[in-house]
């Protein structure tokens, strides 16, 4: 927790411009092995952290994980955190398109009003900045505020105002702030994996256990008539990135609210199937350093 309140991402304050900074000057085949070596000083410093991620490797590995498998995990996420960065820095990593992304490639070629859902995996976290700095649209993006989200910032300064931030916070505050996104017509983008500010939650087969994921792009998308779209993109060759997705959501008119849940649900649990098929495949790219979504009670 920092001195003002706000929670702060681990690291000391001068990382992120530093990352930047190094970034800038040196070669890769110089400032990488730097990259690992500080990664490997953070599974050592984080036992916390690296516990959680035993946890979750231990449910995706075929094998029990060691502390090479910690190591890749938070290597992966180091590398996920340089791409922010080097959009920072101005750089730009095209995107690739998975056929289960046919229904999210169709409405970015075509626009209109959406919630764009997504989850910390992978590169998923630059989907709403691609789509502010080289699809010249607008996107409001809904965070967490940190007191040293440095790679927020840089990415704000560097979309020239084309990402908005909706900082989640007083979750009667956030409504309005959504509210008032809303009537901009911009597509709204917010996380769907962790529970943190959600009013509204169900139970999901995760990761062989039926888990708690938050609901609240659906209840969204009754509120504001918007259809869900719901992505996660994992790095490729060649500093590019992939994009998965669901098919598209819509919100049918004349429908009931336990209707509209009832299909949510189900296109929930696929994109869920979805997920975690990608991720038995790619094991290093969850990036939830904290205790798995809670399991569900009897009912």
């Amino acid at each position: 927790m920092s001195a003002g309140g706000l929670p702060r991402n681990p690291g000391p304050s001068w990382g992120y411009p530093f990352l930047r900074a190094c970034d800038r000057v040196l070669p890769e085949a110089l400032f990488r092995p730097l990259r690992a070596a500080g990664t490997a000083v953070a599974v050592l410093a984080m036992p916390r952290q690296r516990r959680h991620s035993s946890d979750y490797l231990a449910r995706v590995l075929p094998r029990p994980p060691g502390l090479r498998d910690n190591f890749r995990h938070f290597f992966a996420f180091e590398e996920s955190l340089m791409a922010r960065l080097r959009i920072a820095n101005g750089r730009f990593f095209p995107c690739d398109y998975d056929a289960s992304a046919r229904d999210f490639q169709a409405w970015l070629e075509g626009g209109g009003p959406a919630l764009l859902g997504t989850m910390h995996i992978g590169v998923s976290d630059m989907l709403g900045f691609q789509i502010g700095l080289h699809e010249g649209r607008r996107v409001h993006i809904v965070r967490r505020r940190t007191a040293n989200s440095h790679d927020t910032e840089g990415l704000f300064r560097a979309g020239r105002g084309a990402v908005q931030f909706v900082w989640a916070g007083d979750p009667a505050e956030l409504i309005f702030a959504l509210r008032d996104a809303a009537g901009t017509g911009d597509p709204i983008a917010l996380q769907c994996d962790r529970l943190e500010n959600a009013a509204h939650a169900g139970a999901f087969a995760f990761l062989g256990a039926r888990r708690l994921f938050p609901l609240t792009i659906y209840r969204l998308a009754r509120i504001f008539g918007r259809p869900v779209l719901l992505t996660v993109g994992l790095p490729a060759p060649g500093g590019r990135s992939r994009l998965y997705g669901a098919p598209r959501f819509e919100v049918r008119g004349g429908e009931g609210r336990e209707q509209t849940m009832e299909r949510a649900r189900a296109h929930f649990q696929s994109f869920l199937a979805q997920v975690e098929g990608l991720l038995r495949g790619h094991p290093y790219q969850w990036f939830n350093f904290m205790p798995l979504n809670p399991e569900a009670g009897p009912s």
